[in-house]
């Protein structure tokens, strides 16, 4: 074995002993009986149309979807994105420790806090939030390592960084105001007077002009994104909601960003990086001002969370034992294994609503529409999908194969049509929505003849543009949020419909209607 590889395993082996658990872990926190999530389907359908922009995501996520496919798209593969991610989120925070002087007990104790917490939860999902957490926490180590080294090197990698972050996920503005307002309170503003950090910004600019452009071209459909966002979902949030959820996400480890903050300000090693402290308060109270979804902010943590090791082992001062470090370390494991059954899709459905007590404790029963349900809205995203693909298929193939180039496959919404794209690629044509992206990719056909329908049943003015209608199946999943949604086979089409439908489409684009 290369000497090399020797001596990274002799350094690092505790380490890769954790990456690995991490790695297992995340396949073992969902059971079997759920599927993917709908917006899982989304992100993947997105590889079929890769684009420099998205109606709902920028485009990174299109890209691993890409990769995801490469490897044959099976579930598995779509599971291990967000878990390596996550994996990095904690290999970035052991680097972080070992930047600011951290030794071995300091990284065992991030790693805990970081394998147990929250993101363990954000990590079985294929969605924007892994690599966006993981994002936050490279940046901070990036600017940590230039302030210790200041070499522009540093800078590059902290551009490319910064536009991989953005083209993941547009939250990660709020870390560039937040760092923005902490390094100019401190002495480390002198940032901005390196010429290096501005052609870096530069670059940033550079290679985020291709999204820019896409969005100009689509009149910024990220602003409408955001008022549709505003109100269907963050209208029902509070600012008492926002700070709740930060406590309860690292419930475990309070006494480690406690330790983080106080180290900013009674560590003297701490001190050249109090930008980092300032930055964590400054986004904080700006996201519970603008009543944000609780998990926006846990990019914040894993840097704090370093910190804080790096300072309860310095209080310590040497007398670390294996005793204390599995307490310390144990803490975390107690909240996680406590809460595991609540916090992720390990019960079956059933087991759900008997302990529902249990789950609405936690909020978890509580979903964007500010009611209370029998599943997690997440959890209920995740069942009657199969079924559905399955259903469809089945009108699908009560259409003479001469008329299945005129035919259309057409969905209520980006979930149902994505699940069957998911299930049934291969076996049947593309489903589109006037959902979201979907609207976008319709093909223009001169004529439909017919429709396999997903969703509910259209109304009386569209059914009489058709010469037969069939109900062909019903999602008969009593815990799916899509229980109920139908299946239909509308035939022989009239020439009017599909002049109608096209110009339907082409007002919903023009009027945002597709969110």
């Amino acid at each position: 074995m290369n000497t090399t590889i020797k001596q990274f395993i002799r350094q690092y082996w505790i380490l890769l002993l954790i990456v690995l658990l991490k790695m297992v872990l995340q396949y073992l926190v969902v059971n079997p009986v759920y599927e993917l999530h709908r917006d899982e389907f989304l992100h993947l359908d997105q590889a079929r149309h890769l684009a420099f922009g998205f109606i709902s995501v920028p485009p990174f996520t299109s890209l691993v979807s890409g990769i995801i496919f490469l490897l044959g798209g099976g579930v598995f593969w779509v599971k291990f994105f967000p878990a390596l991610f996550g994996a990095l989120t904690i290999v970035f925070s052991w680097l972080i420790v070992e930047a600011i002087g951290g030794r071995l007990p300091a990284k065992i104790l991030v790693s805990g806090a970081l394998l147990f917490s929250v993101i363990a939860r954000i990590n079985m999902l294929f969605q924007p939030n892994s690599f966006d957490i993981l994002a936050w926490t490279m940046i901070f180590y990036l600017i940590v390592k230039f302030i210790q080294s200041a070499r522009p090197v540093w800078l590059w990698v902290l551009a490319v960084t910064i536009a991989a972050g953005m083209y993941n996920k547009y939250n990660l503005v709020f870390l560039l105001a937040g760092l923005t307002s902490g390094l100019l309170l401190t002495p480390q503003r002198k940032i901005f007077l390196n010429r290096n950090t501005w052609k870096a910004a530069f670059v940033v600019l550079i290679l985020l002009l291709p999204n820019v452009i896409w969005q100009i071209i689509h009149q910024f459909p990220v602003m409408e994104h955001m008022k549709a966002l505003k109100a269907s979902q963050l209208i029902n949030n509070t600012a008492a909601g926002f700070l709740k959820d930060q406590v309860l996400f690292f419930a475990g480890s309070l006494f480690l960003i406690i330790a983080g903050l106080t180290g900013f300000t009674y560590y003297k090693p701490f001190r050249p990086y109090r930008f980092v402290g300032i930055s964590f308060i400054f986004i904080l109270v700006l996201f519970t001002l603008l009543k944000a979804k609780g998990y926006y902010a846990i990019g914040l943590y894993p840097v704090i969370l370093a910190f804080g090791s790096v300072y309860i082992e310095s209080i310590l001062n040497g007398k670390w034992n294996p005793a204390v470090i599995s307490l310390l370390f144990a803490s975390n494991l107690f909240v996680f294994i406590s809460t595991v059954q609540v916090v992720y899709p390990v019960y079956l459905p059933f087991q759900i609503q008997q302990h529902s007590p249990d789950f609405e404790k936690y909020g978890m029963l509580r979903w964007e529409d500010g009611k209370n349900h029998a599943l997690p809205q997440d959890f209920a995203d995740m069942l009657g999908w199969k079924e559905m693909a399955s259903k469809a298929l089945v009108a699908y193939h009560l259409i003479p194969a001469s008329e299945l180039i005129n035919t259309l496959v057409f969905c209520d919404n980006y979930g149902q049509a994505g699940a069957l794209n998911y299930y049934n690629r291969g076996k049947m044509k593309e489903a589109y929505s006037f959902n979201t992206d979907y609207i976008y990719w319709i093909p223009k056909q001169d004529r439909i003849q017919n429709v396999i329908l997903v969703g509910n049943r259209p109304s009386k003015d569209i059914l009489k543009l058709f010469t037969a209608v069939k109900l062909t199946g019903t999602v008969e999943n009593q815990y799916a949020r899509e229980n109920g949604t139908q299946i239909y086979l509308l035939s022989g089409a009239l020439p009017a419909f599909t002049d109608i439908f096209y110009e339907k489409a082409e007002e919903r684009i023009k009027n945002f209607e597709i969110f």
